[in-house]
């Protein structure tokens, strides 16, 4: 066990994972990270996960958003072509609102949606990286860093003793389907 630098366990059930995660916990054995093939309700909780800071690259591409609409409409309307319709000014800010509203919208999706492959590395062509190559398909898996955590005996009893079904000693961090 002298490479092992991740302790996989994998449950069959989320309930049994869920008790996993509060008695390694309850011996101050830290988390590496959770794996499982459908949301659970409060494990996000339970393992202290910080919220998203989506929002605020959402509120950031609203306002590039807002501000391009807005440029390119004073441009086009007022600076490089302005036209009289109706003797109404060509700098009418009330016009400007719905093209600068959808251009606003279109990126601030595209701009979430960019950060959010960005982060979570979901680029085009990319192999995914799993730690444990069931954990997309029926397994509930809790891994831990091996280096961090010494007492592997413990850990391993830990997850035995609240039903895993396996534990492994990665050597790797990611299993690839490769």
């Amino acid at each position: 066990m002298g490479n092992t630098k991740y302790i996989i366990g994998s449950f069959a059930d989320p309930d049994d994972m869920m008790h996993g995660i509060d008695k390694l916990q309850k011996n101050n054995v830290s988390i590496y990270d959770c794996f499982t093939p459908m949301p659970i309700h409060g494990i996000e909780a339970k393992l202290g996960v910080k919220p998203s800071r989506l929002p605020i690259a959402a509120f950031c591409f609203g306002v590039l958003g807002t501000t391009l609409g807005f440029s390119l409409l004073y441009y086009t309307m007022v600076h490089d072509w302005p036209m009289n319709i109706g003797g109404k000014p060509s700098f009418a800010i009330p016009n400007f609102v719905p093209v600068t509203f959808e251009v606003t919208i279109l990126i601030c999706a595209l701009g979430m949606v960019a950060t959010f492959f960005y982060r979570n590395h979901l680029f085009p062509g990319r192999t995914p990286r799993v730690m444990d190559l069931r954990a997309t398909d029926d397994r509930f898996i809790i891994a831990i860093d091996a280096r961090e955590n010494t007492d592997h005996a413990l850990i391993d009893s830990i997850l035995k003793e609240t039903g895993a079904v396996e534990v492994k000693y990665n050597d790797r961090k990611y299993v690839s389907y490769e």
